[in-house]
């Protein structure tokens, strides 16, 4: 930040907030005040679309002069203490020759200044209640998590092909928590090795062997009988006859994978022709996994 920036905001009294990447739901009032202004531009613009940069002082003062639902009162008013003056305004004065009220510069300076401490407090009254209904309205869904440091998590970051696609990224190691809602992450082989994300980027990680879990074999009544699940939404008598279905057919139910020699299959060709045919495309990471399985079960 440079020195001036820091100066006026010590002045004004600005307290500044900053924000982690990836996360515009932080600028919220910034993006949402672009989608307002891009929706207007839309409605405003040309048919060809080349004087969007001449419209922009008239949009920007249509809505420096609107009242905000938040606030009460509109930019405008609460940046320069006093109404401003539109088309109607001015055609209304001329209309109904209304004299000009002429003031001193000292006059202009001591209304605008008891103007803002009577609109000040107003106006940090109706931010605080339309803060608290949207808090309300945001926590009704909203789950809270919490990492610690050296805790797993993947995160969800614009890949490198395309920056408008994101995908979990990962594992890293949470380093320590930075605020409420963000998290410092050293994120190794990347160009920056820590990095602050927020919450909503991060999710545990865990690790594969635990993602599988192998029911704990149960003492079946009959030796040599392999237990076959049947489904909870069966009634007793549906489950009953499921069941004595797999007893009466035994051989034939096995929780492993086989091959039968019941039936064998022929494909008959062309005699004296060879027949060329490319092997299905498959994921490169799936090839071992493929290989693996098929010489291993299969001779």
């Amino acid at each position: 930040m440079s020195r001036v920036m820091k100066e006026l905001c010590a002045l004004l009294k600005i307290k500044q907030l900053r924000t982690s990447v990836y996360h515009p739901q932080t600028d919220g009032l910034v993006e949402r005040f672009n989608k307002t202004l891009k929706s207007m531009l839309r409605k405003a613009v040309g048919e060809d679309g080349r004087n969007w940069d001449h419209l922009l002082p008239y949009l920007l003062f249509a809505v420096r002069e609107v009242p905000q639902s938040s606030t009460g009162f509109s930019p405008f008013e609460l940046l320069l203490s006093y109404r401003p003056r539109g088309l109607l305004d001015i055609a209304k004065e001329a209309w109904e020759e209304q004299p000009c009220q002429q003031r001193t510069l000292i006059e202009h300076v001591g209304a605008m200044r008891e103007r803002m401490k009577a609109i000040y407090p107003m106006m940090r009254e109706h931010m605080e209640t339309t803060q608290r209904q949207q808090q309300a309205s945001y926590n009704r869904s909203a789950q809270p998590r919490e990492f610690k440091p050296g805790d797993k998590v993947l995160v969800l970051v614009p890949t490198v092909e395309c920056k408008f696609l994101a995908t979990w990224q990962g594992p890293y190691e949470v380093i320590e928590r930075v605020g409420e809602v963000n998290y410092k992450v050293r994120q190794p082989g990347k160009r920056k090795r820590e990095q602050i994300y927020h919450v909503n980027l991060l999710k545990k990680w865990h690790a594969r062997e635990a993602l599988f879990s192998c029911p704990t074999p149960t003492e079946s009544k009959e030796p040599g009988r392999e237990e076959v699940q049947v489904g909870p939404s069966l009634s007793p008598h549906q489950r009953q006859m499921a069941r004595e279905l797999v007893d009466r057919n035994r051989d034939v139910f096995s929780s492993l994978p086989g091959h039968t020699e019941v039936t064998q299959h022929e494909i008959r060709t062309v005699p004296g022709k060879t027949v060329n045919q490319r092997p299905y495309r498959v994921p490169e990471a799936h090839k071992g996994a493929i290989q693996e399985e098929a010489t291993g079960r299969f001779p």
